[in-house]
Protein backbone atom coordinates (compact mmCIF):
# COMPACT_ATOMS: atom_id res chain seq x y z
CA UNK A 1 0.00 0.00 0.00
CA UNK A 2 1.73 3.47 -0.59
CA UNK A 3 0.09 5.23 2.05
CA UNK A 4 -0.16 2.91 4.46
CA UNK A 5 2.10 0.43 6.59
CA UNK A 6 0.58 -2.67 7.95
CA UNK A 7 2.03 -5.09 10.45
CA UNK A 8 0.93 -8.11 12.72
CA UNK A 9 3.02 -9.05 16.07
CA UNK A 10 1.98 -11.76 18.47
CA UNK A 11 -1.88 -10.88 17.91
CA UNK A 12 -1.38 -7.34 17.13
CA UNK A 13 -2.12 -5.35 13.79
CA UNK A 14 -0.41 -2.31 13.58
CA UNK A 15 -1.97 0.46 10.70
CA UNK A 16 0.86 3.42 10.08
CA UNK A 17 -0.42 5.75 8.67
CA UNK A 18 3.04 6.55 6.30
CA UNK A 19 2.37 10.03 5.16
CA UNK A 20 5.00 12.48 6.85
CA UNK A 21 5.93 14.87 4.30
CA UNK A 22 1.95 16.09 4.35
CA UNK A 23 1.20 15.08 8.02
CA UNK A 24 -0.68 12.39 7.83
CA UNK A 25 -3.40 14.25 5.52
CA UNK A 26 -6.06 12.16 3.93
CA UNK A 27 -5.75 11.88 0.35
CA UNK A 28 -8.11 9.52 -1.61
CA UNK A 29 -5.53 7.16 -1.83
CA UNK A 30 -4.98 6.91 1.76
CA UNK A 31 -8.55 6.76 2.78
CA UNK A 32 -8.76 3.90 -0.01
CA UNK A 33 -5.62 2.03 1.62
CA UNK A 34 -6.70 2.53 4.82
CA UNK A 35 -9.97 0.99 3.59
CA UNK A 36 -8.49 -2.00 2.27
CA UNK A 37 -5.74 -2.24 5.36
CA UNK A 38 -9.18 -2.88 7.77
CA UNK A 39 -10.46 -4.87 5.68
CA UNK A 40 -7.53 -7.32 5.54
CA UNK A 41 -6.36 -7.22 9.35
CA UNK A 42 -10.72 -8.28 9.78
CA UNK A 43 -10.00 -11.68 8.01
CA UNK A 44 -6.27 -11.98 9.41
CA UNK A 45 -7.22 -14.50 12.23
CA UNK A 46 -4.16 -13.54 14.27
CA UNK A 47 -4.49 -10.58 14.75
CA UNK A 48 -6.88 -9.51 17.88
CA UNK A 49 -6.59 -6.01 18.19
CA UNK A 50 -5.04 -3.04 15.98
CA UNK A 51 -3.04 -0.08 16.93
CA UNK A 52 -3.53 3.05 14.37
CA UNK A 53 -0.68 5.25 14.55
CA UNK A 54 1.30 7.48 11.71
CA UNK A 55 4.49 8.45 11.33
CA UNK A 56 6.13 11.36 11.34
CA UNK A 57 5.69 14.41 13.83
CA UNK A 58 1.76 14.82 13.83
CA UNK A 59 -0.85 11.78 13.45
CA UNK A 60 -3.07 13.30 10.90
CA UNK A 61 -3.75 16.43 10.08
CA UNK A 62 -6.98 16.13 8.65
CA UNK A 63 -8.64 16.64 4.91
CA UNK A 64 -5.97 17.09 1.96
CA UNK A 65 -6.65 20.74 1.70
CA UNK A 66 -4.57 20.59 -1.87
CA UNK A 67 -7.11 17.90 -3.38
CA UNK A 68 -9.39 20.17 -2.30
CA UNK A 69 -7.95 22.93 -4.32
CA UNK A 70 -7.57 20.68 -7.61
CA UNK A 71 -11.36 19.78 -7.01
CA UNK A 72 -12.41 23.76 -7.33
CA UNK A 73 -10.25 24.02 -9.84
CA UNK A 74 -12.42 21.42 -12.08
CA UNK A 75 -15.37 22.08 -14.12
CA UNK A 76 -18.31 23.34 -11.94
CA UNK A 77 -20.35 20.11 -13.17
CA UNK A 78 -17.78 18.00 -11.73
CA UNK A 79 -16.73 19.34 -8.33
CA UNK A 80 -20.26 18.42 -6.47
CA UNK A 81 -19.71 14.89 -6.94
CA UNK A 82 -15.97 15.07 -6.08
CA UNK A 83 -16.60 16.43 -3.14
CA UNK A 84 -19.49 13.91 -1.88
CA UNK A 85 -17.17 11.39 -2.88
CA UNK A 86 -14.46 12.41 -0.76
CA UNK A 87 -16.15 13.15 1.77
CA UNK A 88 -18.36 10.28 1.29
CA UNK A 89 -15.21 8.07 1.92
CA UNK A 90 -14.44 9.81 5.45
CA UNK A 91 -17.33 8.92 6.40
CA UNK A 92 -17.40 5.28 5.11
CA UNK A 93 -14.04 5.11 6.66
CA UNK A 94 -15.57 6.21 10.28
CA UNK A 95 -18.14 3.81 9.87
CA UNK A 96 -16.07 1.08 8.84
CA UNK A 97 -14.05 1.99 12.56
CA UNK A 98 -16.79 1.54 13.83
CA UNK A 99 -18.79 -1.74 12.81
CA UNK A 100 -15.02 -3.49 13.12
CA UNK A 101 -15.08 -6.14 15.05
CA UNK A 102 -11.90 -6.04 16.70
CA UNK A 103 -10.57 -3.43 19.22
CA UNK A 104 -9.05 -0.43 17.48
CA UNK A 105 -6.58 1.90 19.80
CA UNK A 106 -5.06 5.05 18.65
CA UNK A 107 -1.82 5.56 18.92
CA UNK A 108 -1.79 9.90 18.44
CA UNK A 109 1.66 11.51 18.71
CA UNK A 110 1.68 15.06 16.89
CA UNK A 111 -1.51 16.51 15.92
CA UNK A 112 -4.92 15.49 15.41
CA UNK A 113 -6.84 17.93 13.01
CA UNK A 114 -10.65 18.05 11.90
CA UNK A 115 -11.18 14.33 9.68
CA UNK A 116 -7.71 12.88 11.66
CA UNK A 117 -9.91 13.56 14.86
CA UNK A 118 -12.55 11.72 13.52
CA UNK A 119 -10.20 8.66 12.89
CA UNK A 120 -9.17 8.90 16.03
CA UNK A 121 -12.74 9.54 17.92
CA UNK A 122 -13.50 6.67 15.91
CA UNK A 123 -11.02 4.16 16.76
CA UNK A 124 -12.52 2.53 20.63
CA UNK A 125 -9.44 3.68 22.95
CA UNK A 126 -6.66 6.52 22.75
CA UNK A 127 -3.11 6.95 23.81
CA UNK A 128 -1.67 10.24 23.63
CA UNK A 129 2.07 11.40 23.83
CA UNK A 130 2.29 14.71 26.11
CA UNK A 131 2.73 16.61 22.78
CA UNK A 132 -0.46 15.90 20.81
CA UNK A 133 -3.35 18.22 20.09
CA UNK A 134 -6.57 17.79 19.06
CA UNK A 135 -9.05 20.22 16.97
CA UNK A 136 -12.47 20.10 14.98
CA UNK A 137 -11.13 23.22 13.45
CA UNK A 138 -13.21 22.83 9.92
CA UNK A 139 -15.53 26.08 10.45
CA UNK A 140 -12.19 28.15 10.51
CA UNK A 141 -11.73 27.44 7.20
CA UNK A 142 -15.17 27.69 5.88
CA UNK A 143 -15.95 24.38 6.09
CA UNK A 144 -17.93 21.77 7.71
CA UNK A 145 -16.63 18.84 9.63
CA UNK A 146 -19.95 16.89 10.01
CA UNK A 147 -18.62 13.37 11.18
CA UNK A 148 -16.19 15.27 13.37
CA UNK A 149 -18.92 16.95 14.96
CA UNK A 150 -20.98 13.67 15.27
CA UNK A 151 -18.09 11.40 16.76
CA UNK A 152 -17.66 14.29 19.18
CA UNK A 153 -20.75 14.54 20.37
CA UNK A 154 -20.89 10.92 20.32
CA UNK A 155 -18.14 10.32 22.80
CA UNK A 156 -18.13 13.84 25.11
CA UNK A 157 -21.80 14.96 24.75
CA UNK A 158 -23.18 17.90 22.64
CA UNK A 159 -21.84 21.15 25.25
CA UNK A 160 -18.44 20.24 25.23
CA UNK A 161 -18.51 19.27 21.22
CA UNK A 162 -19.84 22.65 21.01
CA UNK A 163 -17.41 24.31 22.30
CA UNK A 164 -14.59 22.55 20.51
CA UNK A 165 -16.33 22.93 17.13
CA UNK A 166 -18.01 26.25 17.13
CA UNK A 167 -14.91 27.79 18.83
CA UNK A 168 -12.42 25.79 16.90
CA UNK A 169 -10.35 25.39 19.74
CA UNK A 170 -6.97 23.24 19.55
CA UNK A 171 -6.72 21.25 23.33
CA UNK A 172 -3.67 19.19 24.38
CA UNK A 173 -4.00 16.17 25.44
CA UNK A 174 -4.03 17.18 29.34
CA UNK A 175 -7.49 18.24 28.22
CA UNK A 176 -8.40 15.43 26.27
CA UNK A 177 -8.13 13.35 29.00
CA UNK A 178 -10.16 15.09 31.19
CA UNK A 179 -12.85 15.17 28.84
CA UNK A 180 -12.61 11.42 28.38
CA UNK A 181 -11.16 10.89 25.34
CA UNK A 182 -8.29 9.09 26.63
CA UNK A 183 -8.08 5.89 28.43
CA UNK A 184 -4.73 6.90 30.57
CA UNK A 185 -2.45 9.76 31.30
CA UNK A 186 -0.54 11.04 28.72
CA UNK A 187 3.02 9.22 27.77
CA UNK A 188 6.10 10.38 26.02
CA UNK A 189 6.37 10.17 22.50
CA UNK A 190 8.44 7.11 22.50
CA UNK A 191 6.15 5.35 24.55
CA UNK A 192 2.66 5.88 22.73
CA UNK A 193 2.79 3.01 20.53
CA UNK A 194 4.11 0.63 23.54
CA UNK A 195 1.34 1.11 25.84
CA UNK A 196 -1.26 1.28 23.01
CA UNK A 197 0.55 -1.79 22.25
CA UNK A 198 -0.05 -2.80 25.64
CA UNK A 199 -3.85 -2.10 25.49
CA UNK A 200 -3.80 -3.74 22.29
CA UNK A 201 -2.97 -6.89 23.78
CA UNK A 202 -5.05 -6.67 27.18
CA UNK A 203 -8.08 -6.11 25.14
CA UNK A 204 -7.00 -9.42 23.32
CA UNK A 205 -7.13 -11.58 26.56
CA UNK A 206 -10.58 -12.00 26.17
CA UNK A 207 -11.96 -14.50 24.05
CA UNK A 208 -12.80 -13.30 20.57
CA UNK A 209 -16.94 -13.31 20.33
CA UNK A 210 -16.58 -11.61 23.81
CA UNK A 211 -14.69 -8.92 22.68
CA UNK A 212 -16.76 -7.88 19.57
CA UNK A 213 -19.89 -8.49 20.89
CA UNK A 214 -18.75 -5.99 23.90
CA UNK A 215 -17.36 -3.38 21.45
CA UNK A 216 -21.03 -4.33 19.34
CA UNK A 217 -23.49 -3.55 22.27
CA UNK A 218 -20.80 -0.56 22.84
CA UNK A 219 -21.42 1.00 19.96
CA UNK A 220 -24.55 0.35 19.48
CA UNK A 221 -26.16 1.75 22.72
CA UNK A 222 -26.93 5.10 20.74
CA UNK A 223 -29.30 2.97 18.15
CA UNK A 224 -28.50 3.64 14.44
CA UNK A 225 -28.36 7.63 15.31
CA UNK A 226 -24.83 7.97 15.37
CA UNK A 227 -24.42 6.38 11.61
CA UNK A 228 -27.43 7.93 10.12
CA UNK A 229 -25.77 11.16 11.54
CA UNK A 230 -22.12 10.33 9.76
CA UNK A 231 -23.71 9.42 6.51
CA UNK A 232 -25.66 12.78 6.17
CA UNK A 233 -22.18 14.70 7.32
CA UNK A 234 -20.79 13.55 3.79
CA UNK A 235 -23.70 15.07 2.13
CA UNK A 236 -23.34 18.72 4.20
CA UNK A 237 -19.47 18.71 4.03
CA UNK A 238 -19.62 18.21 0.72
CA UNK A 239 -22.24 21.30 0.30
CA UNK A 240 -20.28 23.10 2.61
CA UNK A 241 -17.45 22.77 -0.26
CA UNK A 242 -19.20 25.02 -2.63
CA UNK A 243 -19.64 28.41 -0.93
CA UNK A 244 -17.46 31.14 -1.47
CA UNK A 245 -16.42 31.28 2.32
CA UNK A 246 -14.88 27.50 1.66
CA UNK A 247 -12.56 28.96 -1.29
CA UNK A 248 -11.52 31.37 0.63
CA UNK A 249 -10.83 29.36 3.75
CA UNK A 250 -8.61 26.66 1.51
CA UNK A 251 -6.78 29.42 -0.29
CA UNK A 252 -5.82 31.03 2.85
CA UNK A 253 -4.69 28.23 4.36
CA UNK A 254 -2.68 26.73 1.49
CA UNK A 255 -1.07 30.49 1.30
CA UNK A 256 -0.13 30.82 4.64
CA UNK A 257 -2.40 34.05 5.39
CA UNK A 258 -5.51 34.79 7.67
CA UNK A 259 -8.96 34.89 5.63
CA UNK A 260 -10.98 37.53 4.25
CA UNK A 261 -14.67 36.13 4.66
CA UNK A 262 -16.86 37.42 1.84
Amino acid sequence: MQHLDVRIHDNVATILIDRPEKHGALSPGLLFDLNEALGDVHQEKRARAVVLSSRGDHFCSGVDLQVFQQIADLPESERMQQWFEYWRAVSETCEKMLRFPKPIIAAVDGSAIGAGFALMLASDLCVASKRATFAADAARRGLVGGVTTALLSFRIGAASAARLTLAGETIDADEAQRLNLLCQSPVTSDQVWVVASEWAARCSEGPAEAVQASKRLLNESVGEALLTQISAAAADSASACTTESAAEGVSAFLEKRKPSWP
